[in-house]
């Protein structure tokens, strides 16, 4: 079967486009021959800094012929309807359709569409220029007086189609004045001369005779061996870069690694700031001493080109940048060290973090509170952590981190060690932002982990305060990796972190109001009566009144209103880390349905208790006991679901001991009465494991209940006595999970 061979040669194609494009290229083309009928074997697309290819194998040489039959109107229809047919199917007039008979229906026409199939290569010559035109890159530009739009000006096309036995086509088309062809050229400076191709084995075969490394994946993996070795051979070892190699091999078609040197000197500013200079101005790699992992002062660059001279001239032109980048960066760093981390803070006060959630100085103000609250919560030294939350975001005003963003955080670590902060201190600054990734560590120390819980806190309540809560696939805000970043610090560390005060109390701060913070703290012991309450807000603020009046004389009707708007919004905040957390155990392969068993359960907002829930709700179902424990709840649970709606009631509340009859609803209401017991001690311990052995307790007596009791006898008393038996057994379980949201 014949194989298509595509090449666009072009100006630099930018590195960050090129491996999307060469997908983008591979998959619009494969679906338009799909599309066409025109299956195929295999595809495979690749990029060079000049170049996109595309090799499909194995497609069908010609496109099939087409017969199918379209159904008309009846014989006799009005002429509207049948002119509507002809013109559908077609025909020129109805002579040219036939007639077929239907017993029930009558006879009625039948149009014969028969087309013959066409040669792929024609198929194929009208589909590129098409590709090419609507070609989806994310920037285009056109040159000369021609209309067409591509990344960078195109110079030729290869289009090639034919069986490996036979001399293949070229797929005739032009396409703003570049006609297609079998001619590409090699490196643009090595080997500039015309080369003519077949097909991609002698492709692939004659670039590299060109100097020129079709793959972007080999040209990567020919720079991490060459460099390594490089530094291996002088004593150094290579620090890895996954981003940069991808970007440089994106750089270079005929990859040439060499290694250059920069002043000693230079070696006194961090390493980071050493690494950010040299590969964000001129992509180059630095290196290593194996036995301190300390930089030294060498760096490898890779040419596009193997020099007369080996790289003499190359490898000097990249030192004098570098020394001079390097100089600027030892500028930026000896300036930040003349000031004091906390001499920055007032500048703040003109930075706005958001307009409705004030400046970064009132946030700053906010993060040392709450880090303050958390820290005996965490096991931190307060002192330490408001002195941390205070200086953690100083450095974002510094000349370094004005240069190089990325290092913000690891940057003002340097600063506070500089400036002699203790020790803890100055790692909570750089450790506040993790983990930044779902990759990333958490912070272990207690006060990086006070200041880095504050800082993702303030984050999810203010941006939640303001109604600016993610939707859908936006996340402006990356608040959902906020509250992740929560979740893994949490459980990660071993935390014991209720939320639902610390949210609602931050709604309270966020809104900057000293009213508002005195309503939450005096409505917090009542939140349970009053977080269903609806009405007006007049109304709401009279109920409201009333039940703060012994507390609060001085507490009016619209600030209790406000705090009681921030306590739903609380809760809303907890629903929302309750759907990540799922997201993250279900990563770790929990069931999905084990947590919603758990979560449903009121008052749920420890992190670390709902995940040991799940835990020991997870083995407890792998015994025998537990399947068939479950199967007897959802049997209970579905009898009262189905009573309760038809009887339109709920049959809550503890049956009469008077009125069990059968020895096996004695038996039943008397485990019951003991699991609870034991289940909620158990639970009171926070010994979850001990809670299902409790629960597993009832399993005999619930198989012999269901097998020896009717529930829905005659008797309306003796009846409604046994579905609260069964509640019985469904509230027993929910001391551990609601049963009811277990599959199985």
């Amino acid at each position: 079967m014949p194989d298509l061979l595509l090449e666009f040669l072009s100006e630099e194609i930018p590195a960050r486009m090129q491996a999307k494009a060469a997908d983008d290229l591979r998959k619009i083309v494969t679906d338009r021959l799909v599309a066409a009928g025109l299956t195929y074997e295999g595809a495979k697309a690749f990029a060079t800094p000049r170049r996109l290819a595309l090799s499909v194998h194995g497609v069908l040489a010609r496109h099939p012929d087409i017969r199918e039959e379209k159904k008309g109107p009846r014989v006799g229809a009005p002429e509207n309807a049948i002119a509507g047919f002809l013109k559908a199917a077609g025909l020129k007039s109805i002579a040219e359709a036939k007639i077929e008979k239907d017993a029930k229906k009558g006879d009625f026409y039948v149009a014969v569409i028969e087309k013959a199939g066409r040669a792929a290569i024609e198929v194929i010559g009208e589909m590129i220029p098409e590709v090419v035109r609507g070609f989806p890159w994310p920037k285009s530009m056109r040159w000369g007086s021609g209309r067409l739009s591509w990344v960078r000006p195109l110079h030729s096309i290869i289009a090639t189609f034919g069986p490996e036995t036979e001399e293949p086509e070229v797929v005739a088309f032009n396409i703003d004045g570049i006609t297609s062809g079998n001619e590409t050229r090699g490196h643009r400076f090595m080997a500039p001369g015309a080369i003519k191709v077949r097909r991609f084995d002698d492709y692939v075969a004659s670039l590299e005779k060109a100097k020129v490394v079709l793959d972007a994946a080999r040209r990567a993996d020919t720079i991490h061996a060459d460099a390594k070795n490089l530094a291996f051979a002088q004593g150094f070892e290579l620090v890895e870069d996954a981003g940069l190699l991808a970007e440089v091999a994106g750089l270079v078609e005929w990859p040439v690694t060499l290694m250059g040197t920069f002043d000693q000197a230079f070696l006194a500013i961090p390493g980071e700031v050493i690494r950010a200079t040299i590969r964000n101005n001129q992509k180059c790699f630095v290196l290593r001493d194996p036995q301190t992992a300390k930089l030294v002062n060498k760096f490898i660059l890779v040419a596009n080109i193997e020099a007369s001279d080996h790289g003499k001239a190359i490898v000097a032109g990249n030192e004098r940048v570098i020394r001079a980048r390097l100089s600027d960066a030892k500028f930026f760093y000896d300036t930040d060290l003349k000031a004091r981390l906390e001499d920055r803070l007032p500048k703040f006060d003109g930075i706005v973090f958001h307009e409705k959630l004030g400046t970064q100085a009132e946030r700053i103000a906010r993060i040392v509170a709450l880090a303050g609250q958390l820290a005996p919560v965490v096991g931190a030294d307060a002192a330490k952590a408001e002195r941390a939350a205070l200086l953690c975001k100083a450095d974002l005003l510094t000349e370094v981190v004005g240069e190089f963003p990325e290092l913000q955080g690891l940057m003002g670590k340097y600063y506070a060690e500089a400036q002699g902060e203790d020790e803890a201190v100055a790692h909570a600054c750089e450790d506040h932002y993790k983990p930044k990734g779902p990759d990333d560590l958490v912070p272990g120390d207690p006060v990086s982990i006070a200041v880095a819980l504050a800082d993702k806190l303030d984050t999810l309540v203010g941006f939640w305060a303001i109604d600016e809560k993610p939707t859908g696939s936006k996340d402006s805000y990356a608040l959902r990796r906020a509250a992740l970043g929560v979740i893994r610090i949490v459980i990660e560390n071993q935390l014991r972190l209720p939320l639902r005060l610390q949210l609602w109390h931050h709604f309270g701060a966020v809104g900057r109001d000293e009213a508002l913070a005195e309503a939450i703290a005096v409505l917090h012991p009542l939140q349970e009566q009053i977080v269903e309450l609806s009405a007006t807000d007049i109304e709401l603020a009279v109920k409201l009144e009333v039940l703060v009046s012994e507390k609060s004389k001085r507490l009016t009707g619209p600030v209790l209103v406000q705090a009681h708007s921030h306590l739903r919004q609380s809760r809303d905040l907890l629903a929302f880390f309750a759907d990540r957390l799922k997201v993250q155990l279900r990563e770790q392969g929990a069931r999905h349905d084990l947590v919603d068993a758990v979560l449903a359960l009121e008052g749920q907002d420890d992190l670390l208790m709902i995940v040991r829930r799940v835990e020991a709700l997870a083995k407890f179902l792998e015994t025998d006991d537990g399947q068939n424990l479950l199967a007897g709840v959802k049997r209970a649970s579905n009898i009262l679901r189905i009573e309760e709606k038809k009887d339109n009631k709920s049959y809550a509340g503890a049956p009469d001991a008077k009125r069990l009859a059968e020895p096996e609803e004695k038996a039943l209401a008397e485990a019951v009465t003991i699991a609870k017991k034991e289940a909620s001690a158990a639970v009171a311990k926070e010994d979850f494991a001990g809670a299902m052995s409790a629960m597993a307790k009832l399993r005999p007596k619930v198989d012999a209940f269901f097998d020896k009791v009717t529930v829905n006898v005659d008797d309306g008393a003796l009846r409604e006595n046994r579905l609260k038996l069964l509640n019985e057994i469904r509230e027993a379980t929910r001391a551990v999970a609601d049963f009811s949201k277990i599959e199985g």
